[in-house]
């Protein structure tokens, strides 16, 4: 029984030990069902389908940063708001495909609404099916930047990144995007409502 015990701690402790431990009663899994938004209705996100350690979750996290500032770690798929006492508010995310990723410090410099997304030309020479999209998709439900949108500029100006919502939830915990950091609408929702303008965010 003593082994049983040992190895059940372990196991839990590993589970637990991704990128910061999880402090109890802390998991917001119950916070991604359907919800009116500006007019919207976002549809429940199946949550139960997306890896628990995906869902929204306050979490110990040592740094020197400062609270409120934003760190997006790309291998491990998450993005940490950083708060007081050593924790920090993990959300799971989607990151640049291979041949998109990058890495870098910049800050959010303007922050909107079921914004309009307009494609890169680079990318509607990729697809050209998006160039009817050339003069901006209104914001709305399909929209690729979903429900929020901070843009991320840095001291050569804007950096073409975006922190943005989608409806696509099954990419959280992918590489599939064009290098934007992307989250489930729910989540992105919540960390737009935290994040001021001029915020650091540190991608790595």
């Amino acid at each position: 029984m003593r082994v049983k015990k040992f190895l059940l701690v372990a196991a839990l402790g590993a589970a637990t030990a991704l990128a910061g431990c999880t402090t109890g009663g802390s998991i917001f899994t119950a916070e991604y069902g359907s919800r009116k938004d500006a007019g919207y209705q976002l549809p429940a996100i199946p949550i139960h389908q997306v890896p628990s350690q995906y869902h929204r979750q306050i979490v110990r996290y040592k740094t020197d940063e400062k609270p409120g500032t934003v760190i997006v770690d790309t291998k491990a798929k998450f993005l940490y708001l950083v708060m007081a006492d050593g924790k920090a508010m993990r959300y799971g995310i989607g990151v640049g495909r291979e041949g998109f990723e990058w890495s870098g410090t910049s800050r959010v410099a303007m922050k909107r609404e079921w914004p309009t997304w307009t494609p890169p030309e680079a990318m509607i020479g990729r697809q050209p099916e998006l160039a009817k999209w050339r003069g901006g998709q209104p914001g709305g439900l399909s929209n690729p930047l979903g429900a929020r949108a901070m843009y991320l500029f840095n001291k050569s100006g804007d950096t073409g990144y975006r922190l943005h919502g989608t409806p696509e939830w099954k990419s959280i915990g992918r590489a599939m995007s064009s290098g934007c950091i992307r989250l489930i609408n729910q989540d992105i929702i919540d960390l737009y409502d935290r994040v001021e303008v001029g915020a650091k965010v540190i991608v790595k």
